[in-house]
């Protein structure tokens, strides 16, 4: 078979990223035949496969034109025809692709009555801002209310001019029903399912399909350094300055915090006001092996985020090498972290909680033991590329089927 592979960016920038490079490595391992569809850019990967890229787009310069290709740009349309007719896909699999590709590439896949399937790894669809978050606090108001909610608020990097365009697309995407013309929606979680339907992507086949991770080696050894340790962006959404509250009354334990991101001033700070340099050690950025060290060594990792996390990665790290979660109640890390069985489950935005579980970690050897080896077990019941490699073939097989009975 052979799959056309669609995301905006084309190198690790985040989770669709993530998954658009090991969904290809996994469908190569199984024999199919693979193609990328993407943006130039120069952090761009080779991956010696077939690659497309279209003119990059930035949206901060300002320009017209740029803002008009963000909603449908005819280069890009135009370089899906060639990427088409060139490699000949039997299906296309769409990433994030709004904004720097466009509904564009959308009209050719279709003419050529080629299946698309879309992994929802947001919800651009229906939140033009994608996060639904507003100063910190969930926000649904463009379901609620409309579009305008986005526009009043600035919600766009609190920008009134990148609002309207961002509300210019979506409601574009709505007039055209770009997404009804897609033949499958993959949501890697019950509750994007959920929120897509809420917010009127309902006319699709939506189907649920959890992300996976690659077993990318055997865990040989595996430590317990005594640290908790949170890896990922470093922003607001990602709730780390509630982690490091919750830290800042535990006696007896660390805290290690891997990342990069826009709250990173203000962790520095607070560490330094608080004299919490002994307990709290930044890491900065690091790679995916280092990344995995860490986890490694760590007694436990906690994901405290305060946004509609779809389906974490960080949670599908931590549970393919074996270590505890403790996750807040909100988005689709519930549906990862069993409460008690492969780590705990605090309310939203609660640091007391928070700080409770941590405790408990910190203070019970034998109940980290236990959920270790839960943990792991989970990961191969349910989230294993095997697994996932088995669903996503039959979805392919099956619409190529619907298109070729039509």
């Amino acid at each position: 078979m052979k799959i056309l592979l669609v995301n905006k960016f084309h190198y690790l920038k985040g989770g669709s990223e993530k998954y658009y490079f090991e969904l290809g490595k996994l469908l190569k391992e199984h024999g199919h035949e693979v193609a990328y569809f993407s943006m130039e850019d120069e952090k761009n990967i080779k991956t010696g496969d077939k690659e497309y890229f279209v003119k990059p787009i930035d949206l901060n310069s300002g320009s017209k034109l740029q803002a008009l290709d963000v909603i449908y740009s005819k280069a890009n349309k135009k370089k899906m025809e060639e990427a088409l007719d060139d490699f000949k896909p039997d299906i296309v699999h769409l990433n994030n692709f709004q904004r720097q590709l466009s509904a564009s590439i959308i009209k050719p896949i279709k003419k050529r009555n080629i299946p698309i399937v879309y992994t929802a790894h947001d919800m651009n669809s229906i939140c033009p801002a994608s996060a639904m978050l507003y100063n910190g606090k969930i926000c649904e108001d463009c379901i609620k209310k409309g579009y305008k909610s986005c526009i009043e608020k600035k919600c766009i990097k609190d920008s009134r001019l990148k609002s309207i365009l961002a509300v210019l697309e979506s409601s574009y995407y709505r007039k055209k029903k770009i997404y009804k013309k897609i033949d499958c929606i993959i949501a890697p979680s019950e509750f994007i399912k959920k929120q897509l339907i809420k917010g009127r992507i309902s006319y699709n086949k939506i189907m649920v399909l959890y992300n996976f991770v690659l077993n990318t080696s055997k865990i040989n050894e595996k430590n317990d350094n005594g640290y908790a340790l949170f890896f990922g962006r470093l922003s607001k959404e990602k709730g780390i300055l509630n982690l490091i509250q919750a830290i800042k009354e535990i006696n007896n334990g660390k805290l290690y915090i891997a990342g990069n991101g826009p709250e990173k001033d203000n962790i520095e700070k607070y560490i330094k006001n608080n004299k919490l340099e002994e307990k709290i050690k930044l890491l900065g950025y690091l790679n995916q092996d280092e990344i995995r060290k860490y986890i490694t060594k760590s007694r436990f990792v906690v994901i405290p985020s305060i946004w509609y996390e779809n389906c974490p990665y960080s949670i599908l790290e931590t549970m393919e090498i074996g270590k505890p979660i403790i996750g807040s109640e909100i988005g689709g890390i519930p549906e990862l972290i069993e409460n008690e069985v492969n780590g705990f489950l605090y309310k939203y935005d609660d640091i007391e909680e928070l700080e409770k579980r941590i405790n408990e970690l910190f203070n019970n050897k034998k109940l980290v033991e236990k959920q270790s080896k839960n943990s792991r077990k989970i990961f191969f019941e349910k989230y294993s590329a095997e697994n996932y490699y088995s669903k996503i073939l039959q979805i392919y097989k099956d619409l190529i089927k619907e298109k070729h009975n039509v």
